[in-house]
């Protein structure tokens, strides 16, 4: 059996806004951090599906007790559908500044893998869902940067047969690839907040990312746009409103608040 690859992509992020406006930006506080956790996986050709069922994501900061995050996206997760650059997010959530020592996957009861024949057989894995599923990492947030983490699971490694009990278990092989920087975010505000807009990022002519507002705020909020120069064009879906063209550029591990965009007719 291939070994089989899952990556996360966990985005550390010093603060919770996006990219830095060339004209004005405002900063919001570097005490907190925000984790975004990612998941993908390369083909597995001795089993047809290999399901994960990952109930809760931990993370050990600043040597303090394990903190779950919040925003967690609990299911099962067949690995083998994770292929060729897809992923899937399991959890997005702020966590303070400072050392990252540990991370923790906790798993549920419900896990298996199908074989080529069609054969579901149930993997045992009595310690991840007590204590989880650790991975070292101990590596320090800088405020104002963003992070991508990715981890290497061994799925050929991380599939043993116990003993004489017959019994299948999970015992996963994880390892750190790489820790390195990675984009920026875009958060903003559009009045009036009743108008829905869209918010488009714009590379020369080419669209990177796109969003709309939320009624009856206007808040917007586009995730992880590669560094560069943007045009961030918005278009009220009330036509009475003008659209608005601003300049902005994004730096690689700069978070930042975009000016409010006041619409006019």
């Amino acid at each position: 059996m291939k070994t089989s690859n899952i990556r996360i992509a966990l985005f550390l992020l010093a603060c919770l806004t996006g990219i830095l406006f060339v004209s004005c930006s405002k900063n919001s506080k570097s005490g907190q951090a925000q984790l975004q956790v990612r998941l993908v996986d390369n083909p597995l050709p001795d089993a047809k599906e290999v399901w994960v069922d990952i109930q809760q994501v931990e993370v050990i900061v600043n040597d303090g007790a394990p903190a779950m995050l919040g925003g967690i996206h609990p299911g099962l997760y067949n690995l083998l559908d994770l292929t060729n650059g897809k992923d899937t997010l399991l959890a997005d959530a702020l966590i303070p500044a400072g050392k990252v020592s540990q991370i923790r996957l906790i798993l549920g009861d419900n896990n298996y893998i199908v074989t080529s024949l069609g054969e579901k057989i149930s993997l045992k894995t009595p310690s991840a869902q007590q204590s989880g599923l650790k991975v070292q990492i101990h590596q320090d947030l800088t405020g104002g940067l963003l992070y991508r983490l990715t981890l290497d699971f061994d799925v050929a490694r991380s599939i043993v047969v116990a003993g004489n009990s017959g019994n299948i278990i999970l015992k996963p092989v994880l390892r750190i690839i790489s820790f390195v920087p990675s984009g920026g975010d875009l958060r903003g505000v559009v009045v009036p907040g009743s108008v829905r807009t869209a918010v488009i990022a714009l590379n020369g002519t080419d669209t990177v990312a796109s969003t709309f507002t939320n009624i009856p705020d206007g808040n917007y909020f586009i995730k992880d746009i590669p560094a560069g120069n943007y045009t961030l064009s918005y278009i009220p879906s009330d036509t009475t409103y003008k659209t608005v063209q601003k300049a902005a550029t994004v730096t690689l591990g700069q978070i930042t608040v975009a000016d409010t965009v006041k619409l006019s007719h």
